[in-house]
C-alpha cells in the first residue's frame, strides 16, 4: 500500500528523465512521489550508451543548443553532488569523443561545429595515436573534448536515491492506470491503489502516448528502436568514444565496449533482431576493424521516443493547469535529463525559464510551425 495518500507532485516514469525531475523537485523541498512500472532506470534508460553529446549533436539541436549544453554542464556538478549525497558513482568517463570523417565532404559538413570552443580537428595519424585500433580509412576526426559519457542506469538510480534522501517517495513495480483531473487536484490511479497530487508530471518516454490520449491531446511519440551489443576489449584499452553516422563505440570502465545502434521506426518490440545486430557489427568493424576479434558479451534493444520534429515535449498541458509532460527526447534522453529535470522543477516552482526553451518544447506546438527535418 502507499505510504501516504497525497503528494504535491506525482512523477510518472522512473527512467532517467523522471528520476532527474523527482530529484530537482525534492531538492527544491517539494513533496514528491515517483511511480515506475518496473525498476528504476530499467527500460529505455538502461538500453542507452550514455553519451553526453551536446557537440556531436550540434546540427540536430539547432537553436536549442544552449539547452543541450547547459544540461551537459550540469553533469559536472551533479557527479560530485550525487556521489557525496548517495555514495553512487555514475561513472562519468572522461576522454571525449572522436567524430570520424571518411571523406572530405564529411569534413566540410562540420565547419559550423568546428567553430565551437573545445573542438579540435585531428588528422588520421593524430586520431590513431589516441585510438590505435581505428581504421586506416578515415581522413581524420573531430575531437569533442566535452562529449564524455555516463552509465545511464546508474545515473538514473543516483537521481532517484538522491530524491529519496530529500524526502521523495519511490514506488517501483507500480503501474499508473489513469490520471484524472478533479479540478482541485489530480487523482492518480495505480495498480497499488489511488493517490492524489497537486501537480502531475508525465515522463514515460514512448509510453507517454497513453496519457496524451487520456488528457485530450493529439500528440504522438513514435518509438525508434535501437539495437546494441557489448563486447570485451581485451586488446588495447582506450578512453575515447567513437562516433560516425549515428553509430558509436563507447568504452566502459570495465573494458566493455558498448556498440550501437540501429534506427527502426515505429517498432515496439524491445528485443534485438539478427538483422539489426548484423548491421551494428558491420558498422563497428568499419570504424574499429579489430573489434571482430573481441569476445561477445550480450545484445539488447531500447525504444527511443521520437516526436514529429525531434524536440521533446517539456511543459504544461495547454488546458489542464498543473499537468506537465517531459517526454520525447529521442536519442538524447541521457544528455538532456538534468536540463529537463531543472526546467520542469522551475516551471512548477515559478522560477524563470529561458523563453526560447519554453517555446521550442511547448506541448501544443504544431508540425506546420517548425522545421520537421530532424531525426
Amino acid at each position: 500500500m502507499l505510504k501516504t495518500n497525497h503528494t504535491e507532485v506525482a512523477v510518472i516514469g522512473g527512467g532517467i528523465i523522471g528520476s532527474a525531475i523527482a530529484y530537482y523537485l525534492a531538492k527544491d523541498k517539494r513533496k514528491v512521489a515517483l511511480f515506475e512500472e518496473r525498476e528504476i532506470g530499467s527500460r529505455s534508460t538502461s538500453a542507452a550508451a550514455g553519451m553526453l553529446g551536446a557537440h556531436s549533436e550540434y546540427k540536430e539541436f539547432q537553436h536549442v543548443y544552449s539547452f543541450a549544453r547547459s544540461s551537459q554542464l550540469l553533469y559536472k556538478e551533479l557527479y560530485h553532488e550525487l556521489k557525496e549525497q548517495t555514495g553512487i558513482d555514475f561513472e562519468m568517463k572522461k576522454g571525449g569523443l572522436l567524430q570520424l570523417a571518411f571523406t572530405s565532404e564529411e569534413r566540410e559538413e562540420r565547419n559550423s561545429l568546428m567553430q565551437l570552443p573545445d573542438i579540435e580537428w585531428l588528422t588520421r595519424e593524430e586520431a590513431k595515436r589516441k585510438v590505435p585500433l581505428l581504421t586506416d580509412q578515415i581522413i581524420g576526426a573531430s575531437f569533442l573534448k566535452e562529449d564524455v559519457h555516463v552509465t545511464p542506469a546508474i545515473a538514473s538510480n543516483s537521481f532517484s536515491k538522491g530524491a529519496f534522501l530529500f524526502g521523495a517517495e519511490i514506488y517501483e513495480f507500480t503501474k499508473v492506470l489513469s490520471v484524472v483531473n478533479e479540478h482541485s487536484h489530480y487523482k492518480v490511479n495505480t495498480t497499488q491503489g489511488s493517490y492524489t497530487a497537486d501537480q502531475v508530471v508525465i515522463a514515460s518516454g514512448v509510453w507517454s502516448n497513453y496519457f496524451f490520449q487520456q488528457t485530450g491531446l493529439m500528440n504522438a511519440i513514435i518509438p525508434v528502436k535501437g539495437e546494441c551489443i557489448a563486447v570485451l576489449n581485451d586488446q588495447l584499452p582506450f578512453a575515447h568514444s567513437i562516433f560516425h553516422d549515428q553509430h558509436y563505440i563507447v568504452p566502459r570502465n570495465n573494458n566493455e565496449l558498448i556498440v550501437g545502434a540501429t534506427k527502426r521506426w515505429n517498432d515496439w518490440n524491445e528485443e534485438p533482431t539478427l538483422e539489426g545486430i548484423e548491421m551494428v557489427i558491420k558498422k563497428a568493424k568499419e570504424m574499429l576493424p579489430p573489434i571482430q576479434g573481441m569476445r561477445w558479451l550480450r545484445s539488447w534493444a531500447g525504444l527511443r521516443p521520437q516526436t514529429f520534429d525531434g524536440f521533446p515535449f517539456i511543459g504544461e498541458h495547454p488546458e489542464q493547469k498543473g499537468l506537465y509532460f517531459a517526454a520525447g527526447h529521442q536519442r538524447n534522453g541521457i544528455l538532456l535529463a538534468p536540463g529537463t529535470g531543472r526546467m520542469i522543477a522551475d516551471l512548477i516552482t515559478g522560477n524563470p525559464v529561458n523563453p526560447e526553451w519554453v517555446e521550442a518544447f511547448k506541448i501544443d506546438r504544431l508540425p506546420s510551425a517548425v522545421s520537421t527535418g530532424r531525426g
